[in-house]
């Protein structure tokens, strides 16, 4: 049974086929989402061969469930999963993975996430509420003049790179390369990354990784008051961390604390333009802003998919079994339209006041940078929208060939 493009559900035995390189699927999932949750929120998907989950309910409770982790070799070995052994030409990417925050199950988890989580707290964050308005007027001082600019580069980059580079102490002249680098690495997490993009991702992840050791070694020499030294220096237990785990960290640090933010200005920006409604008062006080900005967390998420293992033998309540060391896809961007959670799901509404959105995840593993991720978004969204009240969008924009994460290739503005 075909429901909408690119995916067929037979909803009986909860079995789907969806073609992720559909280009009608990834401009706009949101159709495969309505048809999913209408015939199977859970299902098994045919390409990768796991079990997905599109469900806001069930989606919100895996994710908090301790049953399932993010790594798996922590409780099993290679030969008992029968998982292949690493792949040579990917050891300097899998090296930033071992070590890597997102990657990890408690006790290793706890230590490193209690010796980062200071800096990222919402008061600690709060502080940095002038430079990102600051930074936000300069940069569209520079193209205001124009009467046109493609907003991604020029500044949804620019904003949360800038700002987090500065938090790590890491130079802002950096910055080109820090995101040339995130770039070639975040390919990987496509479905069936080609051969060329795995070499790719493993030489950007080696050049990142010899750069940020330069780096450390600078800040023991010299330190100073920015998160890298405060990782250098700080114990817990009477433990540091290693120079593998503090490259790894500072790796997703600055990956994760621009990539997703950069496809959610671009997402959130392409959508308020095309809703129709005035910017003025979506961004009429405080109050207002957040909602609109919740919203577009919700509607236009910039992240789709989180997977993780089952670290034992079980079968959920709705009959899905499942062996210890199997994946499963917990749908971000399928939960947050979920219409028994969300009235009108496949609608932007910013005064809606229905619950939490999914896009930062929950849990042990929920985003550690959403305090700052969400500042800078409600900062930079009703400057750039104040700034230029005729903006308006040259051309439909390109969306990324990409599912897992959801953006755009370019945002061409006029005003």
């Amino acid at each position: 049974m075909s429901t909408a493009p690119g995916i067929t559900i037979d909803g009986p035995v909860r079995r789907v086929s969806l073609d992720v390189r559909n280009p009608e699927f990834f401009r706009n999932p949101l159709p495969a989402y309505a048809a999913l949750h209408a015939h199977c929120p859970a299902f098994f998907w045919e390409e990768p061969q796991q079990w997905f989950f599109a469900g806001y309910a069930q989606v919100n409770s895996l994710l908090r469930d301790r049953r399932f982790g993010r790594q798996i070799l922590h409780v099993a070995t290679r030969e008992e999963l029968g998982m292949p052994e690493p792949q040579p030409h990917l050891k300097d990417f899998d090296a930033l993975e071992a070590h890597s925050l997102l990657e990890l199950e408690p006790p290793t988890h706890t230590r490193l996430r209690t010796l980062v989580n200071r800096a990222f707290v919402s008061r600690q964050i709060e502080q940095l509420r002038p430079d990102i308005e600051a930074l936000s007027h300069r940069v569209i001082d520079g193209f205001e003049k124009n009467g046109a600019v493609e907003l991604l580069k020029t500044y949804a980059e620019t904003i949360p790179v800038t700002i987090i580079a500065r938090m790590l102490g890491i130079p802002v002249e950096a910055a080109p390369r820090l995101l040339d680098w995130s770039h070639r690495m975040v390919k990987m997490y496509v479905f069936n990354p080609s051969l060329e993009t795995e070499l790719d991702a493993n030489q950007a992840s080696a050049e990142f990784a010899d750069y940020l050791k330069g780096i450390i070694d600078e800040k023991r020499v010299k330190p100073a008051d920015d998160l890298l030294t405060h990782m250098i220096t700080a114990e817990k237990d009477g433990e540091r961390l290693s120079d593998a785990e503090l490259i790894s960290t500072t790796v997703l640090l600055l990956n994760a604390g621009h990539e997703a933010t950069v496809h959610q200005i671009g997402n959130a920006v392409r959508t308020i333009l095309q809703s129709g409604l005035s910017p003025a008062d979506l961004f009429s006080n405080e109050e207002a802003t957040e909602r609109t900005v919740e919203e577009c967390l919700r509607f236009a998420a910039p992240l789709h998919i989180f997977q993780r293992y089952a670290l034992m033998d079980m079968e959920l309540e709705d009959g899905i079994v499942l062996k210890k060391g199997e994946k499963i896809g917990l749908m971000l961007g399928a939960a947050n339209v979920d219409p028994r959670k969300f009235s009108d799901p496949d609608t932007f509404r910013p005064n809606r006041n229905e619950g939490a959105n999914v896009s930062f995840g929950a849990g042990l593993h929920f985003c550690i940078g959403a305090p700052l991720a969400r500042l800078e978004l409600q900062i930079s969204l009703p400057i750039l929208f104040q700034r230029l009240p005729g903006m308006r969008l040259k051309n439909e924009p390109p969306v990324k060939d990409s599912f897992h994460f959801h953006g755009l290739e370019r945002l061409d503005l006029v005003w």
